[in-house]
């Protein structure tokens, strides 16, 4: 008796074989769609905060010839916040120092990381293994200024962020890895 597996034909001889060639499949199987999750999770990440940062950038373009402080203040009004609140005082100094030469190179930078998040987004949810690198190294890069960060002023935010990309990176470099073994079809 001969059956077609994959694009092996096997006969009645090679049953022990091939029921251990099916485990190991399922088992491979499993294994991707576990990857396919956390990597789509990181993507949708990635995604949503591409398109905040974008929408973020067209509100900083949209103050760009307005007094930035009095907008603050209406909202500071509108929202019922005490406009004597240290942290409102501190922000609206730091607002009364931005022209709009300063707001011009904030909103570029927002838009250049909105560029970065949404490729590296786009990347993973496309499974391309550029992409996976790609995260690994803007996303260490960035670590050491989050230790800094931490040390200088420690906080529970700050400790959850750092942990959270810590494992991003954890997991990427696992899935480049395990990727590594076995290669994938669309690794472009």
């Amino acid at each position: 008796m001969t059956w077609q597996v994959g694009h092996e034909t096997r006969t009645a001889g090679h049953e022990s074989r091939l029921s251990s060639h099916a485990w190991y499949s399922r088992c491979d199987m499993k294994r991707e769609k576990a990857h396919k999750g956390g990597l789509m999770l990181i993507a949708a990440y990635h995604l949503i905060k591409g398109t905040l940062l974008v929408a973020l950038g067209f509100g900083e373009l949209r103050y760009l010839h307005r007094d930035l402080a009095q907008a603050v203040a209406h909202w500071v009004d509108l929202m019922r916040v005490d406009p004597h609140n240290h942290y409102i005082t501190w922000l609206m100094e730091r607002i009364a120092k931005v022209d709009a030469h300063r707001l011009k190179e904030i909103s570029a930078g927002t838009f250049f990381y909105a560029a970065l998040a949404l490729c590296e987004g786009t990347g993973l949810a496309l499974r391309m293994r550029w992409a996976e690198y790609m995260v690994v190294v803007t996303t260490a890069s960035l670590l050491p200024i989050e230790v800094y960060e931490l040390a200088r002023r420690p906080d529970l935010a700050r400790v959850l962020i750092l942990l959270v990309n810590l494992a991003v990176v954890a997991y990427l470099v696992w899935v480049l890895r395990e990727g590594r073994k076995k290669p994938r079809a669309n690794s472009r």
